[in-house]
Protein backbone atom coordinates (compact mmCIF):
# COMPACT_ATOMS: atom_id res chain seq x y z
CA UNK A 1 0.00 0.00 0.00
CA UNK A 2 2.92 2.69 1.01
CA UNK A 3 4.52 1.76 -2.74
CA UNK A 4 1.47 3.00 -4.54
CA UNK A 5 0.67 5.96 -2.28
CA UNK A 6 4.81 6.89 -3.01
CA UNK A 7 3.67 6.39 -7.00
CA UNK A 8 0.80 8.36 -6.81
CA UNK A 9 3.19 11.61 -5.54
CA UNK A 10 5.53 10.70 -7.73
CA UNK A 11 3.00 11.28 -10.55
CA UNK A 12 2.29 14.75 -9.10
CA UNK A 13 5.97 15.35 -8.92
CA UNK A 14 6.13 14.75 -12.74
CA UNK A 15 3.07 16.59 -13.82
CA UNK A 16 5.00 19.66 -12.59
CA UNK A 17 7.71 19.21 -14.83
CA UNK A 18 8.33 21.20 -17.90
CA UNK A 19 9.34 18.79 -20.12
CA UNK A 20 5.59 17.52 -20.75
CA UNK A 21 6.20 14.32 -23.29
CA UNK A 22 8.84 12.83 -20.90
CA UNK A 23 6.82 13.21 -17.66
CA UNK A 24 3.48 12.09 -19.17
CA UNK A 25 5.49 8.83 -20.55
CA UNK A 26 6.94 8.34 -17.12
CA UNK A 27 3.40 8.75 -15.55
CA UNK A 28 1.76 6.85 -17.48
CA UNK A 29 4.22 3.90 -16.89
CA UNK A 30 3.62 4.02 -13.07
CA UNK A 31 -0.11 3.96 -13.72
CA UNK A 32 0.31 0.97 -15.59
CA UNK A 33 2.48 -0.37 -13.08
CA UNK A 34 0.38 -0.10 -10.61
CA UNK A 35 -3.41 -1.55 -12.43
CA UNK A 36 -1.74 -4.71 -13.75
CA UNK A 37 -0.34 -5.42 -10.02
CA UNK A 38 -4.07 -4.82 -9.16
CA UNK A 39 -5.12 -7.20 -12.33
CA UNK A 40 -2.47 -9.85 -11.92
CA UNK A 41 -2.74 -10.07 -8.06
CA UNK A 42 -6.47 -9.05 -7.18
CA UNK A 43 -8.76 -9.12 -9.86
CA UNK A 44 -8.00 -12.21 -12.17
CA UNK A 45 -6.72 -14.82 -8.69
CA UNK A 46 -10.46 -13.56 -7.02
CA UNK A 47 -12.42 -14.83 -9.72
CA UNK A 48 -10.38 -17.56 -10.52
CA UNK A 49 -10.56 -18.92 -7.07
CA UNK A 50 -13.87 -17.84 -6.17
CA UNK A 51 -16.53 -18.58 -9.14
CA UNK A 52 -15.61 -21.97 -10.81
CA UNK A 53 -17.89 -24.62 -9.64
CA UNK A 54 -17.23 -27.88 -9.37
CA UNK A 55 -20.50 -28.95 -10.55
CA UNK A 56 -19.95 -27.16 -13.84
CA UNK A 57 -19.31 -23.62 -15.28
CA UNK A 58 -19.86 -20.77 -12.20
CA UNK A 59 -21.34 -19.69 -8.93
CA UNK A 60 -24.53 -17.65 -10.81
CA UNK A 61 -23.58 -15.65 -7.40
CA UNK A 62 -20.96 -14.99 -4.73
CA UNK A 63 -21.61 -13.33 -1.23
CA UNK A 64 -19.41 -9.74 -0.61
CA UNK A 65 -16.78 -12.36 1.59
CA UNK A 66 -16.41 -14.94 -1.42
CA UNK A 67 -18.53 -16.74 -0.22
CA UNK A 68 -20.40 -18.83 -3.09
CA UNK A 69 -24.75 -19.64 -3.23
CA UNK A 70 -24.44 -22.79 -4.90
CA UNK A 71 -28.00 -23.41 -5.69
CA UNK A 72 -28.35 -19.54 -7.77
CA UNK A 73 -29.37 -18.91 -11.27
CA UNK A 74 -26.46 -18.60 -13.31
CA UNK A 75 -26.59 -15.91 -15.48
CA UNK A 76 -25.88 -15.44 -19.49
CA UNK A 77 -24.21 -12.01 -18.94
CA UNK A 78 -21.75 -12.75 -16.39
CA UNK A 79 -21.21 -16.24 -17.75
CA UNK A 80 -20.21 -14.43 -21.50
CA UNK A 81 -18.08 -11.98 -19.44
CA UNK A 82 -16.59 -14.61 -17.54
CA UNK A 83 -15.34 -15.82 -21.02
CA UNK A 84 -14.52 -12.76 -22.49
CA UNK A 85 -12.39 -12.41 -19.51
CA UNK A 86 -10.51 -14.95 -18.98
CA UNK A 87 -9.80 -15.26 -22.74
CA UNK A 88 -8.37 -11.68 -22.66
CA UNK A 89 -6.48 -12.87 -19.98
CA UNK A 90 -4.93 -15.54 -21.74
CA UNK A 91 -4.51 -13.97 -24.93
CA UNK A 92 -2.62 -10.87 -23.23
CA UNK A 93 -1.25 -12.85 -20.45
CA UNK A 94 -0.17 -16.13 -22.15
CA UNK A 95 -0.76 -17.79 -18.62
CA UNK A 96 -2.33 -20.85 -19.51
CA UNK A 97 -4.16 -21.23 -16.70
CA UNK A 98 -6.58 -18.77 -18.08
CA UNK A 99 -6.87 -20.76 -20.97
CA UNK A 100 -8.23 -23.67 -19.13
CA UNK A 101 -10.98 -21.19 -17.01
CA UNK A 102 -12.01 -19.70 -21.01
CA UNK A 103 -12.39 -23.49 -22.08
CA UNK A 104 -13.83 -24.34 -19.38
CA UNK A 105 -16.52 -21.28 -19.41
CA UNK A 106 -17.09 -21.73 -22.80
CA UNK A 107 -17.75 -25.49 -22.89
CA UNK A 108 -20.41 -24.64 -20.74
CA UNK A 109 -22.23 -22.06 -22.05
CA UNK A 110 -22.27 -23.49 -25.54
CA UNK A 111 -23.88 -26.91 -23.66
CA UNK A 112 -26.58 -24.91 -21.20
CA UNK A 113 -26.78 -21.61 -22.42
CA UNK A 114 -27.55 -21.84 -26.51
CA UNK A 115 -30.95 -22.47 -27.24
CA UNK A 116 -31.05 -25.34 -29.63
CA UNK A 117 -34.17 -25.30 -30.80
CA UNK A 118 -34.81 -21.50 -31.58
CA UNK A 119 -31.17 -20.31 -31.73
CA UNK A 120 -29.60 -17.18 -29.35
CA UNK A 121 -29.16 -17.77 -26.25
CA UNK A 122 -30.91 -18.09 -22.54
CA UNK A 123 -31.23 -15.06 -19.83
CA UNK A 124 -30.44 -17.77 -17.60
CA UNK A 125 -30.11 -21.22 -16.33
CA UNK A 126 -30.82 -22.84 -12.83
CA UNK A 127 -28.03 -24.48 -11.09
CA UNK A 128 -28.31 -27.59 -12.42
CA UNK A 129 -27.84 -25.72 -16.13
CA UNK A 130 -31.35 -26.36 -16.95
CA UNK A 131 -32.82 -23.31 -18.44
CA UNK A 132 -34.32 -20.85 -16.24
CA UNK A 133 -35.42 -17.64 -17.90
CA UNK A 134 -35.67 -18.43 -21.40
CA UNK A 135 -37.00 -14.95 -22.99
CA UNK A 136 -34.32 -13.79 -25.54
CA UNK A 137 -32.42 -10.83 -24.19
CA UNK A 138 -30.49 -8.61 -26.60
CA UNK A 139 -27.77 -7.24 -24.84
CA UNK A 140 -27.52 -10.58 -23.06
CA UNK A 141 -27.17 -12.05 -26.98
CA UNK A 142 -24.58 -9.44 -27.78
CA UNK A 143 -21.98 -10.59 -24.49
CA UNK A 144 -22.62 -13.75 -26.17
CA UNK A 145 -21.10 -12.59 -29.43
CA UNK A 146 -18.33 -10.46 -27.50
CA UNK A 147 -17.64 -13.61 -25.18
CA UNK A 148 -17.12 -16.48 -27.98
CA UNK A 149 -15.32 -14.41 -30.63
CA UNK A 150 -12.72 -13.39 -28.04
CA UNK A 151 -12.80 -17.00 -26.98
CA UNK A 152 -11.84 -17.43 -30.82
CA UNK A 153 -9.30 -14.53 -30.60
CA UNK A 154 -7.49 -15.80 -27.83
CA UNK A 155 -7.46 -19.46 -28.62
CA UNK A 156 -8.50 -20.37 -32.24
CA UNK A 157 -11.18 -22.52 -31.35
CA UNK A 158 -13.50 -22.65 -34.50
CA UNK A 159 -16.46 -23.97 -32.36
CA UNK A 160 -16.81 -20.19 -30.25
CA UNK A 161 -16.17 -18.62 -33.93
CA UNK A 162 -19.05 -20.78 -35.50
CA UNK A 163 -21.56 -20.27 -32.85
CA UNK A 164 -20.79 -16.22 -32.41
CA UNK A 165 -21.82 -16.42 -35.95
CA UNK A 166 -24.93 -18.16 -35.13
CA UNK A 167 -26.06 -15.75 -32.12
CA UNK A 168 -24.97 -12.57 -33.98
CA UNK A 169 -27.09 -13.97 -37.43
CA UNK A 170 -30.28 -14.38 -35.16
CA UNK A 171 -30.16 -10.80 -34.21
CA UNK A 172 -29.92 -9.40 -37.42
CA UNK A 173 -32.61 -11.94 -38.39
CA UNK A 174 -34.75 -10.89 -35.17
CA UNK A 175 -33.79 -7.84 -33.03
CA UNK A 176 -32.27 -5.31 -35.74
CA UNK A 177 -34.66 -2.73 -36.91
CA UNK A 178 -34.82 -2.30 -40.80
CA UNK A 179 -36.57 0.73 -40.87
CA UNK A 180 -35.07 3.11 -38.51
CA UNK A 181 -31.37 1.19 -37.73
CA UNK A 182 -30.67 0.52 -34.23
CA UNK A 183 -31.66 -2.76 -32.25
CA UNK A 184 -34.79 -3.76 -30.26
CA UNK A 185 -34.13 -4.76 -26.63
CA UNK A 186 -35.78 -7.93 -26.24
CA UNK A 187 -37.94 -10.88 -27.22
CA UNK A 188 -39.75 -14.34 -25.69
CA UNK A 189 -38.23 -17.53 -26.86
CA UNK A 190 -39.34 -17.65 -30.17
CA UNK A 191 -38.26 -14.39 -31.03
CA UNK A 192 -41.42 -12.39 -30.81
CA UNK A 193 -40.71 -8.55 -30.06
CA UNK A 194 -41.74 -7.98 -26.18
CA UNK A 195 -43.94 -4.82 -26.29
CA UNK A 196 -42.14 -2.16 -23.86
CA UNK A 197 -42.79 1.78 -23.29
CA UNK A 198 -38.69 1.55 -24.67
CA UNK A 199 -38.67 -0.88 -27.46
CA UNK A 200 -34.59 0.41 -27.67
CA UNK A 201 -32.52 1.40 -25.13
CA UNK A 202 -28.83 3.00 -25.24
CA UNK A 203 -27.12 0.32 -23.30
CA UNK A 204 -28.46 -2.53 -25.17
CA UNK A 205 -26.90 -0.89 -28.45
CA UNK A 206 -23.90 0.20 -27.01
CA UNK A 207 -23.14 -3.68 -26.20
CA UNK A 208 -24.10 -4.94 -29.51
CA UNK A 209 -21.68 -2.16 -31.06
CA UNK A 210 -19.24 -3.21 -28.91
CA UNK A 211 -20.29 -7.03 -30.15
CA UNK A 212 -20.43 -6.51 -33.39
CA UNK A 213 -16.47 -5.12 -33.15
CA UNK A 214 -15.19 -7.71 -31.37
CA UNK A 215 -16.76 -10.15 -34.34
CA UNK A 216 -15.40 -7.95 -36.76
CA UNK A 217 -12.05 -8.48 -35.54
CA UNK A 218 -12.09 -12.17 -36.33
CA UNK A 219 -14.73 -12.24 -38.98
CA UNK A 220 -14.91 -9.89 -41.51
CA UNK A 221 -17.52 -10.37 -43.47
CA UNK A 222 -19.39 -7.96 -45.91
CA UNK A 223 -22.45 -7.96 -44.36
CA UNK A 224 -21.24 -7.44 -40.78
CA UNK A 225 -19.09 -4.40 -41.87
CA UNK A 226 -22.33 -3.09 -42.51
CA UNK A 227 -24.08 -3.43 -39.98
CA UNK A 228 -21.19 -2.00 -37.55
CA UNK A 229 -20.92 0.72 -40.00
CA UNK A 230 -24.76 1.45 -38.93
CA UNK A 231 -24.24 0.85 -35.59
CA UNK A 232 -21.28 3.43 -35.63
CA UNK A 233 -23.98 5.44 -36.77
CA UNK A 234 -26.71 5.18 -35.05
CA UNK A 235 -24.95 5.19 -31.75
CA UNK A 236 -23.29 8.82 -32.88
CA UNK A 237 -26.26 10.22 -34.41
CA UNK A 238 -29.34 9.11 -33.34
CA UNK A 239 -28.66 7.99 -29.80
CA UNK A 240 -25.77 10.79 -28.61
CA UNK A 241 -27.15 14.13 -28.02
CA UNK A 242 -24.55 16.25 -29.53
CA UNK A 243 -25.71 19.40 -27.69
CA UNK A 244 -25.55 17.87 -24.16
CA UNK A 245 -22.83 15.43 -24.78
CA UNK A 246 -24.93 12.62 -23.32
CA UNK A 247 -26.63 9.74 -24.65
CA UNK A 248 -30.45 9.32 -24.54
CA UNK A 249 -30.85 6.31 -23.12
CA UNK A 250 -34.48 5.15 -23.23
CA UNK A 251 -36.23 5.67 -26.69
CA UNK A 252 -38.93 5.00 -28.82
CA UNK A 253 -38.40 2.70 -32.47
CA UNK A 254 -38.03 6.09 -34.02
CA UNK A 255 -35.34 7.00 -31.50
CA UNK A 256 -37.33 9.69 -29.38
CA UNK A 257 -35.73 10.00 -26.15
CA UNK A 258 -38.30 9.17 -23.25
CA UNK A 259 -36.18 9.60 -19.93
CA UNK A 260 -33.85 12.91 -18.89
CA UNK A 261 -30.86 10.49 -17.41
CA UNK A 262 -27.14 11.38 -17.86
CA UNK A 263 -25.51 8.10 -17.47
CA UNK A 264 -21.97 9.36 -16.77
CA UNK A 265 -20.46 5.88 -16.23
CA UNK A 266 -21.85 4.96 -20.03
CA UNK A 267 -21.01 8.21 -21.56
CA UNK A 268 -17.59 7.66 -20.60
CA UNK A 269 -17.34 3.81 -21.35
CA UNK A 270 -19.28 5.05 -24.96
CA UNK A 271 -16.45 7.65 -25.72
CA UNK A 272 -13.75 4.89 -26.00
CA UNK A 273 -15.40 1.64 -27.52
CA UNK A 274 -17.02 4.21 -30.42
CA UNK A 275 -13.57 4.64 -30.86
CA UNK A 276 -12.12 1.21 -30.93
CA UNK A 277 -15.18 0.37 -33.12
CA UNK A 278 -14.07 2.88 -35.85
CA UNK A 279 -10.65 1.72 -35.66
CA UNK A 280 -11.47 -1.81 -36.29
CA UNK A 281 -13.69 -0.69 -38.77
CA UNK A 282 -11.16 1.16 -40.96
CA UNK A 283 -13.31 3.95 -42.00
CA UNK A 284 -10.58 7.29 -41.57
CA UNK A 285 -13.49 9.65 -42.03
CA UNK A 286 -15.48 7.65 -39.37
CA UNK A 287 -12.28 7.33 -36.95
CA UNK A 288 -12.20 11.16 -37.45
CA UNK A 289 -15.34 11.90 -36.17
CA UNK A 290 -15.38 9.15 -33.32
CA UNK A 291 -11.94 10.58 -31.91
CA UNK A 292 -14.08 14.03 -32.05
CA UNK A 293 -17.06 12.47 -30.00
CA UNK A 294 -14.65 11.29 -27.64
CA UNK A 295 -12.73 14.00 -26.36
CA UNK A 296 -16.21 16.07 -26.04
CA UNK A 297 -17.57 13.21 -24.21
CA UNK A 298 -14.21 13.08 -22.02
CA UNK A 299 -14.28 16.64 -21.19
CA UNK A 300 -18.44 16.98 -20.34
CA UNK A 301 -17.99 13.80 -17.86
CA UNK A 302 -15.00 15.78 -16.29
CA UNK A 303 -16.92 18.61 -15.74
CA UNK A 304 -20.34 17.10 -14.52
CA UNK A 305 -19.67 13.89 -13.52
CA UNK A 306 -17.34 13.32 -10.52
CA UNK A 307 -17.39 14.60 -6.72
CA UNK A 308 -14.67 15.53 -4.60
CA UNK A 309 -13.40 12.27 -3.49
CA UNK A 310 -12.57 11.43 -7.61
CA UNK A 311 -15.37 9.23 -8.05
CA UNK A 312 -17.34 9.06 -11.01
CA UNK A 313 -21.27 9.11 -9.91
CA UNK A 314 -23.37 6.42 -11.06
CA UNK A 315 -26.41 8.98 -13.06
CA UNK A 316 -28.55 12.23 -12.79
CA UNK A 317 -32.38 11.03 -13.36
CA UNK A 318 -34.78 14.16 -13.66
CA UNK A 319 -32.12 16.43 -12.39
CA UNK A 320 -31.22 14.19 -8.91
CA UNK A 321 -27.87 12.99 -8.82
CA UNK A 322 -27.15 9.39 -7.54
CA UNK A 323 -24.79 9.72 -4.77
CA UNK A 324 -23.31 6.66 -4.92
CA UNK A 325 -20.37 4.78 -6.44
CA UNK A 326 -20.75 1.91 -8.78
CA UNK A 327 -17.46 -0.02 -9.44
CA UNK A 328 -17.49 -0.03 -13.53
CA UNK A 329 -17.73 3.74 -14.08
CA UNK A 330 -14.61 3.79 -12.28
CA UNK A 331 -12.71 1.56 -14.09
CA UNK A 332 -14.58 2.96 -17.62
CA UNK A 333 -13.34 6.15 -16.41
CA UNK A 334 -9.49 5.54 -16.42
CA UNK A 335 -9.94 4.06 -19.90
CA UNK A 336 -11.74 6.87 -21.28
CA UNK A 337 -9.47 8.91 -20.08
CA UNK A 338 -6.74 7.70 -21.03
CA UNK A 339 -8.19 7.28 -24.76
CA UNK A 340 -8.79 10.84 -24.85
CA UNK A 341 -5.21 12.19 -23.78
CA UNK A 342 -4.00 9.53 -26.27
CA UNK A 343 -6.21 11.16 -28.87
CA UNK A 344 -6.09 15.17 -27.74
CA UNK A 345 -2.50 15.51 -26.13
CA UNK A 346 -4.52 17.37 -22.93
CA UNK A 347 -2.41 16.51 -19.77
CA UNK A 348 -5.68 17.21 -17.98
CA UNK A 349 -7.27 13.65 -19.31
CA UNK A 350 -4.12 11.68 -17.77
CA UNK A 351 -4.36 13.55 -14.67
CA UNK A 352 -8.55 12.57 -14.25
CA UNK A 353 -7.35 9.10 -14.81
CA UNK A 354 -4.99 8.91 -12.30
CA UNK A 355 -7.45 10.16 -10.02
CA UNK A 356 -10.14 8.17 -11.17
CA UNK A 357 -7.07 5.43 -10.12
CA UNK A 358 -6.40 7.13 -7.30
CA UNK A 359 -10.02 7.10 -6.46
CA UNK A 360 -9.92 2.88 -7.13
CA UNK A 361 -7.01 2.00 -4.86
CA UNK A 362 -8.67 4.26 -1.76
CA UNK A 363 -12.37 3.36 -1.72
CA UNK A 364 -13.10 0.43 -4.57
CA UNK A 365 -10.46 -2.38 -3.96
CA UNK A 366 -11.42 -4.78 -1.36
CA UNK A 367 -8.19 -5.35 0.59
CA UNK A 368 -9.85 -7.64 3.56
CA UNK A 369 -11.58 -10.30 0.95
CA UNK A 370 -10.39 -9.70 -2.31
CA UNK A 371 -11.48 -8.31 -5.93
CA UNK A 372 -13.63 -4.38 -5.66
CA UNK A 373 -16.47 -3.56 -3.50
CA UNK A 374 -19.70 -3.25 -6.13
CA UNK A 375 -20.75 -0.02 -4.40
CA UNK A 376 -19.12 2.65 -2.18
CA UNK A 377 -21.33 5.14 -0.13
CA UNK A 378 -20.31 8.80 -1.34
CA UNK A 379 -18.28 9.60 1.72
CA UNK A 380 -16.33 6.40 0.50
CA UNK A 381 -17.49 3.57 2.88
CA UNK A 382 -18.07 0.48 1.07
CA UNK A 383 -21.89 -1.12 0.93
CA UNK A 384 -21.11 -4.58 2.24
CA UNK A 385 -24.65 -6.87 1.58
CA UNK A 386 -23.77 -6.51 -2.22
CA UNK A 387 -22.93 -9.64 -4.25
CA UNK A 388 -19.56 -9.74 -5.68
CA UNK A 389 -20.61 -11.71 -8.28
CA UNK A 390 -23.92 -12.27 -9.40
CA UNK A 391 -25.90 -11.63 -13.42
CA UNK A 392 -24.78 -8.13 -13.44
CA UNK A 393 -21.84 -8.05 -11.48
CA UNK A 394 -18.49 -8.96 -12.97
CA UNK A 395 -14.70 -8.75 -13.78
CA UNK A 396 -15.66 -7.84 -16.99
CA UNK A 397 -15.29 -4.03 -16.34
CA UNK A 398 -12.10 -3.81 -14.34
CA UNK A 399 -10.65 -6.79 -15.20
CA UNK A 400 -10.92 -4.89 -18.96
CA UNK A 401 -9.29 -1.67 -17.66
CA UNK A 402 -6.51 -3.55 -17.08
CA UNK A 403 -5.75 -5.30 -20.47
CA UNK A 404 -6.45 -2.08 -22.35
CA UNK A 405 -3.71 -0.49 -19.99
CA UNK A 406 -1.43 -3.05 -21.28
CA UNK A 407 -2.14 -2.57 -24.85
CA UNK A 408 -2.21 1.30 -24.69
CA UNK A 409 0.32 2.00 -22.26
CA UNK A 410 4.03 1.11 -23.95
CA UNK A 411 6.88 0.08 -22.19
Amino acid sequence: MKRLLYISVLCIILISCNDKSSSDKQIAGLLKQEIVQDLTENILPFWATHTPDPAGGFYGVVKFDGTPTPGADKGGILNSRLIWTFSSAFRVLGDEKYKVLADSAQRYFLDNFIDKEYGGTFTSVKADGTPSVTNKMVYQNAFAVYGLSEHYRATGNKESLDAAILVYNKLVEHAYDPVNGGYIESFTREWVMIEDNFPKTMNNNLHVLEALTNLYRVWPDKGLKAQLTRQIDIMSNKILNRETWHENLYLTMDFVNRRNIDSYGHDIEFSWLLVEAAEVLGDEKILEDTRYIAVNLARVQLEQGFNELGGMFYEKADGKMIENFEWWPQAESVVGYINAWQISGERKYLETAIRSWDFIKKYMIDREYGGWHRNVRADGSPVKNRAKADQWTCPYHNGRMGFEVITRIKD
